[in-house]
């Protein structure tokens, strides 16, 4: 994903100030020891940066901040639940039958809420940290599916959205069938997912 590649860039300046600074130092102990303490506040992360994301209890929620047209907004999100519908439903949904073998489909059902930043009035990206696993391993996405179940919204039909308002988006994906469990992952921009679990029976 992009954000990893950002991360990864951002980190290298950081380890190689904390080795110059290292080789640096003399055989002066405190010498040693302030170029240590300055390596580790360089390396230290900063406010700024976006938070470490983890696994989440049923209807507890995650706060992350989305670039949006108009500019940064603060969202509290929280995965609902997960439908996992059968075989034949996954069928009907492909192209080629074929391809569903043994699949069926997973729309999980993700609560938005906008917590501070600007009003957005043409659509909204923040669905596009969201994924579906099953078992440890990510789903294959099915486009548009998820516009036509029941409760979800569209995000790019949102004109007007406004602080303290929530909606709810979906996401369908393909997974096996028999799966025991259904992971739900959404992050922000440079930042690790948080996971909502729901077990299978």
């Amino acid at each position: 994903m992009p954000h990893r590649t950002t991360a990864l860039r951002l980190a290298a300046p950081v380890a190689v100030l904390a080795l110059a600074l290292t080789a640096c130092g003399g055989s002066d102990d405190d010498s040693d020891a302030d170029a240590k303490s300055q390596a580790t506040t360089e390396a230290s992360p900063s406010p700024s940066q976006a938070a470490p994301g983890g696994d989440l209890a049923t209807g507890e929620s995650a706060t992350g901040k989305v670039a949006e047209d108009p500019g940064q907004v603060t969202y509290d999100v929280v995965a609902q639940k997960v439908d996992v519908g059968t075989e034949a439903e996954a069928a009907k949904s492909v192209a080629d039958a074929a391809d569903a073998k043994g699949k069926v489909l997973a729309t999980a059902y993700i609560k938005y809420t906008h917590k501070g930043g600007p009003a957005l009035t043409e659509g909204s990206d923040v669905h596009d940290g969201t994924t579906v696993f099953a078992d440890g391993q990510r789903g294959g996405v099915l486009i548009g599916a998820s516009e036509d179940a029941p409760g979800c919204e569209d995000p790019y039909d949102v004109e007007s959205w406004k602080q303290g308002e929530s909606h709810v988006f979906c996401e369908t994906y393909v997974i096996p069938a028999g799966a025991t469990s259904v992971e739900v992952h959404w992050s922000q921009e440079d930042g690790e997912p948080y996971v909502w679990k729901f077990p299978q029976k």
